[in-house]
């Protein structure tokens, strides 16, 4: 007799699971949705590849003139202050186009939600791995402008780096699926994005250093505390460009509010994922 195969869908039955088997019997569509996201953000454009590239240098070019040149702003610490606004932009354009690529993932693929079944969670986690196409593409001028400028990283500074990174993930991940669960009911949230998104680029340490804030204690600590991306700059840059100490009082700080951060959004994506075909 032929052998088959039988799956059994059921609700989770923990307050906050993920199923690791079924999402790795689903590999091949995580992989070929990511791959469509890649494909699809450079489809049939004059530059290609070129628009990562030119997203955060031109917004360098431009932050440097107005912020430095004009506002007299600098890096606190000795570093050339083009390199120091680029290391932050790198990560925040990371952050950013994770966060809202994620929350509108649900409403983007509803045709294929209504259709089939599949882990939902596939959907906003691809979001955060084809964020890594654009940012390390942008890295490549990093590297020219570290050479340029003579700077060499911490070696515990590039150890850190995927402690970082990991949180960036965390944090840009958890907020999106809370946001993406959201959006199924209300639309809102394609509103609300891009304006919290321009109003938290300037209440992270982006263009200034943290250490501006010093004299605003409980603003600082707020930041730090609530804004898990602001650690991951600031100890970032250290282990990039090789100025200052690392901070590991932020670093414990970001990874804590990240993960928390990650459990909350996966908690709500994962009690209402029950009805996002109905609505979506």
């Amino acid at each position: 007799m032929p052998s088959h195969y039988e799956f059994v869908i059921a609700p989770p039955k923990r307050w906050l699971s993920i199923n690791w088997r079924e999402l790795w019997r689903f590999r091949d569509l995580f992989l070929v949705l990511a791959w469509r996201d890649i494909a699809v953000r450079y489809k049939q454009t004059v530059l290609g590849v070129i628009w990562a590239l030119f997203q955060p240098l031109v917004t360098m070019v431009i932050f440097t003139f107005i912020f430095n040149g004009m506002a007299k702003i600098d890096s606190g610490d000795g570093t050339p202050y083009p390199i120091f606004l680029y290391v932050g932009l790198l990560l925040w354009q990371y952050y950013s186009n994770t966060l809202t690529n994620a929350s509108g993932s649900m409403v983007a693929n509803a045709g294929m939600i209504q259709k089939i079944y599949f882990p939902r969670l596939i959907i906003p986690v691809t979001a955060a791995t084809t964020g890594f196409v654009d940012l390390a593409i942008s890295s490549v001028i990093l590297g020219g402008m570290m050479v340029y400028y003579g700077l060499m990283p911490h070696v515990m500074g590039l150890l850190i780096l995927p402690v970082l990174l990991f949180c960036a993930i965390l944090t840009s991940l958890g907020a999106g699926m809370f946001l993406a669960a959201i959006n199924v009911k209300y639309r809102d949230v394609r509103y609300i994005v891009p304006f919290f998104v321009q109003i938290m680029m300037y209440v992270t340490p982006i263009i200034y250093p943290v250490s501006m804030l010093d004299s605003h204690p409980v603003i600082k600590a707020l930041m730090l505390w609530l804004n898990p991306i602001s650690g991951v700059i600031t100890n970032a840059r250290v282990g990039l460009l090789g100025h200052g100490s690392v901070d590991w009082g932020s670093v414990g700080i970001s990874l804590l509010m990240s993960t928390a951060y990650f459990v909350v959004g996966l908690y709500y994506f994962r009690n209402t994922e029950h009805y996002f075909a109905d609505i979506v």
